[in-house]
């Protein structure tokens, strides 16, 4: 089967959920520069329905697709192939993307960064999320800070 329209990502998926390996193959190679595994990955841990199913999905990619899928990034066709066995086989699912959490950047956020370099954003954004500012005001008096930089930083 030699496909002429353009690949859209619904085509993509319902390959995906049908293990269609050689789906690959099938697409022109002229299509085959804008096909993305990236967007196969990112798409097909998540989808909608009952929640085993989706679970089933989410740990079948982390176990199969995520762990190696860079490693193999100058193979598409390979990594096509590692997203083919993550289907249960049973029809085509909706499949949604899943966007990376938004950072909130705000005055607390910027203080506790400063004072914790070591952090990750999500370490950093839960300390700014359980202390108040009263809170971290007082911690920044008991550092030594003044009360004008108190006033500008926080």
């Amino acid at each position: 089967m030699v496909m002429t329209e353009k690949i859209s990502i619904n085509t993509s998926m319902r390959a995906f959920d049908r293990k269609h390996r050689r789906f690959y193959d099938e697409i022109p190679l002229e299509e085959r520069k804008k096909f993305s595994t990236y967007l196969m990955m990112k798409y097909g841990a998540n989808v909608e329905g009952i929640p085993e199913l989706q679970e089933y999905y989410l740990r079948a990619h982390n176990e199969r697709v995520n762990l190696h899928f860079y490693d193999i990034g100058r193979h598409p066709k390979l990594q096509w192939l590692l997203c083919t066995t993550v289907s249960p086989n049973m029809g085509s699912q909706r499949h949604f993307w899943l966007a990376p959490a938004q950072r909130r950047e705000n005055r607390s956020t910027k203080f506790l960064e400063k004072l914790y370099p070591g952090m990750n954003n999500h370490e950093i954004e839960l300390l700014a999320e359980i202390n108040s500012t009263t809170q971290l005001k007082e911690l920044a008096r008991k550092m030594g800070w003044d009360e004008d930089r108190i006033k500008k930083e926080l």
